[in-house]
C-alpha cells in the first residue's frame, strides 16, 4: 500500500510542478512583471515554490533557507521578497523543488505519513495530507498563472501524472 500510495503523490507532484514549469518557462519576458492580483508573475511562482520548498521539510523549525532565500527566514515570513528573481533563478529553483519532493516522497513510511504536520499554522494536518496540500497549494497559484498566460493568447498544456 504505501508503494502505491507514495506512486500516486509522486505522480501528483510531479504534474503540478511541470504545469507551473511550463507557465514560467512561457511567461514573455515583458510579462515577468506582469500583475496576478498584488503581485508580480515572478512573485507567485517564487512564492509557490517557496511553500512547497517549505513543506517538503520535516517541518517549520527544520526548515533550512538555501541560496533561493537571501534574507534566510524574512524571505518566507516577509510579504515581498527582498528582491526580484529572474526566470533562471526560478528554474533552477523548481530543479530544487522537483528532486526535493522526489526524495522526500521516497523516504516517506506509513507512520511519516500519519505524523502530525508540524507547521503550527496547520494543526489538523497529517504529514500525508500536508503533500496533497501542497498539491493543491502548487495547483492553485499554477491557475492563476495559466489563466494570465492564456489573456494573452499563450496555451499551457494539462499533465495528468508525472512529468512531461
Amino acid at each position: 500500500m504505501i508503494a502505491y500510495l507514495k506512486k500516486i503523490l509522486s505522480g501528483q507532484f510531479e504534474a503540478s510542478l511541470a504545469m507551473l514549469e511550463e507557465c514560467v518557462d512561457k511567461c514573455p519576458a515583458d510579462h515577468w512583471n506582469g500583475k496576478i492580483a498584488k503581485y508580480e508573475f515572478w512573485h507567485v511562482a517564487y512564492h509557490t515554490l517557496c511553500c512547497t520548498d517549505m513543506y517538503l521539510s520535516p517541518s517549520w523549525e527544520e526548515f533550512q533557507p538555501s541560496e533561493f532565500h537571501p534574507l534566510g527566514m524574512d524571505e518566507l515570513t516577509n510579504e515581498f521578497p527582498s528582491r526580484e528573481f529572474s526566470r533562471d533563478e526560478i528554474s533552477t529553483y523548481l530543479t530544487h523543488c522537483r528532486k526535493k519532493a522526489t526524495a522526500t516522497l521516497a523516504e516517506e513510511t506509513i507512520d511519516s505519513l500519519e505524523r502530525p504536520a508540524e507547521f503550527h499554522w496547520l494543526p489538523s494536518l497529517s504529514r500525508g495530507e500536508l503533500h496533497i496540500y501542497s498539491i493543491r497549494h502548487v495547483m492553485h497559484h499554477t491557475g492563476q498563472l495559466s489563466a494570465y498566460l492564456r489573456r494573452l493568447d499563450i496555451d499551457t498544456d494539462w499533465v495528468k501524472s508525472g512529468w512531461h
